[in-house]
């Protein structure tokens, strides 16, 4: 009998955030891979440190974080035969995954490699969309309203369209697209109205603001806005029946 994958959510930062059922599985198996950039630190396995004691053999997957370059279909065709390898010796690997596994998440990649062969189980984690919300203190989106998750990287008349079909937006993979997602935003008439934060459930690292106060042209990899149409709706009962 082969062993089984595991792609575990870690959650969005704060280690208190992973779930029981991921850390059973953390105490169980032998073997963690986890994603980290070329050089530096996993902020998956960062995240799961707290937990860990030492028992399993570690296996680090790489890889560039060049949006040009990314996803690196190497660095996961090397991991994907590393961890079959373990996993044909009968020894179940977990795969460290930043929020959760199956919401942008790199172990997707791997799942589209081992799981046709091999027994996979996927361990929901809390995502950095929930965590987002919860650090602003408002909901997301209330009764009929449509939510959606815009990725910042699409062109500037591509987000400007998506945000203008929509109730209530997620934007994600901000980075060095800030610029043009301002732009968009403004020209959607919701630059009033939405939220930027950063390193969520991280701490003193967490920041809360306006984004029209933010100052920076640039923003970390781990950070998100959000934006409602009516963000008191929910208090009024104002909201989309």
């Amino acid at each position: 009998m082969t062993g089984t994958l595991y792609g575990i959510g870690v959650g969005p930062g704060d280690p208190d955030l992973i779930t029981l059922k991921a850390l059973k599985v953390l105490q169980a198996v032998p073997v963690l891979a986890w994603p980290a950039p070329l050089e530096g630190d996993s902020m998956a396995r960062t995240i799961a440190a707290p937990h860990l004691d030492g028992h399993h053999e570690e296996i680090a997957i790489r890889m560039p974080m060049d949006v040009k370059r990314f996803p690196a279909q190497n660095v996961y065709d090397e991991a994907a035969v590393d961890i079959a390898a373990q996993l044909d010796a009968g020894r179940d690997v977990a795969v460290l995954c930043e929020g959760d596994p199956f919401f942008y998440g790199s172990f997707m990649y791997l799942f589209g490699r081992l799981a046709q062969d091999y027994p996979v189980e996927v361990v929901p984690g809390v995502s950095s969309l929930m965590a987002t919300a919860a650090a602003t203190g408002a909901p997301l989106a209330a009764r009929n309203d449509v939510l959606s998750v815009i990725p910042a990287p699409l062109e500037e008349q591509d987000l400007i369209r998506r945000l203008q079909a929509t109730d209530a937006a997620a934007i994600i993979k901000v980075g060095r697209h800030l610029p043009k997602v301002r732009s968009a935003l403004d020209a959607c008439g919701l630059m009033g109205d939405a939220r930027y934060i950063g390193h969520a459930t991280m701490g003193e690292r967490q920041t809360v603001c306006a984004l029209a106060d933010y100052p920076n042209e640039k923003a970390p990899y781990f950070s998100m806005i959000l934006v409602h149409r009516a963000p008191d709706a929910w208090l009024s009962g104002e909201a989309a029946e």
